[in-house]
Parts: structure tokens; C-alpha cells; sequence
């Protein structure tokens, strides 16, 4: 870095900076996991002497806790693309308003999720419900690992729970489905043929003010050959909505190709399944009993609210390690019996 020709060459330089980023924070970990040893250490000797220490014990305890399982979640997370941010994508399944405000949850579960993380998240499109929730919500996730952390979400996710949208009170099951992919910096070449792309502009139906809602800044990128869909009208300028537009189809169209690079994984649309029973891949139970199981790993937590406020990580952590023991644990599927 040193070297006078270094930024001469601004692609490799990026990459060395990330290199040195990484291995930053690597000692960084290290030398916090040393400090809380020798906290846990101090406070264990006065307790030895007779003071009065417990509840800092504790504090310390599950501090160090906590680390630990960051620690281990990132040593699980190897693939070429999991230190890459996400695009996730999320769409109701059949059910009308029920299943589009379930997928409206859904989002703001991602949301907190990434608050508590301390990732950037920036929605890049979403399509209103008729009544109420969404009937399709696209956005990204800027953070360490983003990526590799939330496949363990991609799937369907069905929630069961009295409607508060049905005047008898009945109780109802709504499904909707999660797609993520990582998103994709200049690096990896995706070419995409200007005749083989169909660009619509359309008049923004989301919040922005009154100059997205009154001009035709939306925009939808069609790619012809693979039926692939990229939309973006959260930005106030057409053109800034078509990049943001692209970006999101460059990364999903490098998602389906190495979809057919896993020689060992079903195609993406097999993968996904289809949004109803017997493929999802988590179930959120509010009534008769508050729960939440993932049907991959069998993980169960009964603190549903916490969960849906955006406390995922036993999930995530839970599906890594699966994932390590079974390299071929399909996305969205549940394992065998």
C-alpha cells in the first residue's frame, strides 16, 4: 500500500484493502475476546475474596456469550460469495390481504434484523397491498457477511394466527416466500446484451413525495431470455432508479448461473417451491400457542415475539451448522424426516 503505484490500479487496490479490512477486524476480535477473559478473570478472583460480584459475573458471561457465537457463525461462513452484501426479495403467497401483511412482517423483521446488526438497509422497491401489507418488496443489505448469513432465510415462511382482518376471529394460515442472492460488484463480469433487455418505465405507487408519484421514474428491466424482473421506484430520478434497477438484475441473473454451476442442487425454481404447504421453511405459530420451528434444522423458540422483532440469529446460526454438515441441504426445503 505503501508503493507509489498503488492506486494506479484501483480494482486490485480495493481488494487489498478489503483483505487488510478483514484481517483488522479478525485481531480485533482477538484482542476483545482477550480483554473479556481477562475481565471474567478479575471479577472471578474478587469473588474469591468475598465480593459481592455476581450479576457483573453474569453480564460478563453472556457478553462473552455472545461474541463466541459471532465468532462461530463467521467460521461457518466460507462460500466465494458469502462476505457479499444481499438483494432480498419477498412476495405473499396466495391468501390476498392476509398473506401480503404477512409478508409486510416479514419485512420489518429484515429490518430490525439488520438494525440489530448494524447493517445498511436500503429498500429498493415495494408494491402496496390492496387493503393492507405488500404484494412484493425488493431491498439490500450492506454488512460483513450479509449474504451468507441470510440464505438461511430464503424460502417460504407461513404464519399461523387469528386474523385481525377477519371479523369472526377465525384463525388463518398465510404464506410468503423469501429469495436472496448476493449482490454483485464490478468484479464479476455478468454480461447482459442490450438487445436482450426490455426497459419499462411506469409512475411510482410508493412513498417519495410528490415528485416520485407524479412522473413516470419507476422503472422494470425484463431480461428476455431468462424471464428475470428487476424493478426499482424508491429513488426520486429515472436514471438512478435504472441503476439500482440493474444492479438488481445482475445479481440475481449470477445467482441463476450458479444455480447451474451446483452440479449436487435442484434448478432455483424447484428450489424455491411452490409458496403453500409442505415447503416452508420456517413456521411462525401465534395461536393456540406462540412458537417458532424451522423445518430444516428442528430449531424451536417460543419467544415468537422476539423473534419477529428481528432476533434471527439462532436460525441463522443453527441452518450454518446444518448446512456444514449437509453440503447438499437445499435452500427453502425441509429435510427429510
Amino acid at each position: 500500500m505503501s508503493e507509489t503505484d498503488f492506486w494506479q490500479h484501483p480494482e486490485a487496490a480495493q481488494k487489498v484493502l478489503t483483505s487488510r479490512r478483514r484481517i483488522e477486524e479478525t485481531l480485533d476480535v482477538d484482542r476483545r475476546l482477550a480483554q473479556k477473559l481477562g475481565d471474567l478473570d478479575a471479577y472471578f478472583e474478587l469473588a474469591r475474596e468475598g465480593e459481592n460480584v455476581e450479576s457483573d459475573l453474569r453480564r460478563e458471561l453472556s457478553s462473552l456469550g455472545d461474541e463466541v457465537d459471532r465468532v462461530e457463525t463467521a467460521s461457518l461462513l466460507s462460500g466465494e460469495n458469502d462476505a457479499r452484501n444481499a438483494i432480498v426479495t419477498i412476495h405473499p403467497g396466495a391468501g390476498g390481504t392476509e398473506s401480503q401483511d404477512w409478508a409486510e412482517m416479514l419485512l420489518r423483521m429484515y429490518r430490525r434484523w439488520t438494525e440489530r446488526r448494524g447493517f445498511k438497509f436500503t429498500l429498493m422497491d415495494y408494491q402496496a397491498g390492496e387493503e393492507a401489507g405488500l404484494k412484493s418488496a425488493t431491498f439490500s443489505v450492506a454488512g460483513e457477511y450479509a449474504y451468507g448469513l441470510l440464505t438461511s432465510e430464503i424460502g417460504v415462511h407461513r404464519l399461523v394466527r387469528i386474523s385481525p382482518f377477519d371479523a369472526a376471529k377465525r384463525r388463518h394460515t398465510s404464506f410468503a416466500s423469501v429469495f436472496v442472492s448476493p449482490e454483485v460488484d464490478d468484479d464479476i463480469q455478468i454480461e447482459i446484451k442490450p438487445d436482450e433487455i426490455k426497459v419499462e418505465t411506469y409512475r411510482s405507487t410508493g412513498a417519495g413525495g410528490q415528485h416520485v408519484n407524479t412522473t413516470d421514474s419507476a422503472v422494470r428491466i425484463i431480461h428476455l431470455p431468462s424471464g428475470t424482473v428487476a424493478t426499482c421506484q424508491n429513488e426520486r430520478s429515472q436514471h438512478r432508479n435504472r441503476d439500482m434497477a440493474m444492479k438488481v438484475l445482475r445479481s440475481k441473473l449470477y445467482e441463476l448461473e450458479l444455480e447451474k454451476r451446483r452440479e449436487e442442487s435442484k434448478k432455483l425454481e424447484d428450489a424455491k417451491g411452490e409458496i403453500a404447504f409442505g415447503n416452508q421453511a420456517r413456521s411462525y405459530v401465534l395461536h393456540p400457542y406462540r412458537m417458532v420451528k424451522d423445518h430444516r434444522t428442528k430449531l424451536e423458540v417460543g419467544d415468537a415475539d422476539r423473534v419477529l422483532d428481528g432476533d434471527i440469529d439462532p436460525f441463522i446460526q443453527a441452518y450454518l451448522f446444518a448446512r456444514r454438515k449437509t453440503p447438499g441441504l437445499a435452500e427453502g426445503v425441509p429435510a427429510a424426516p
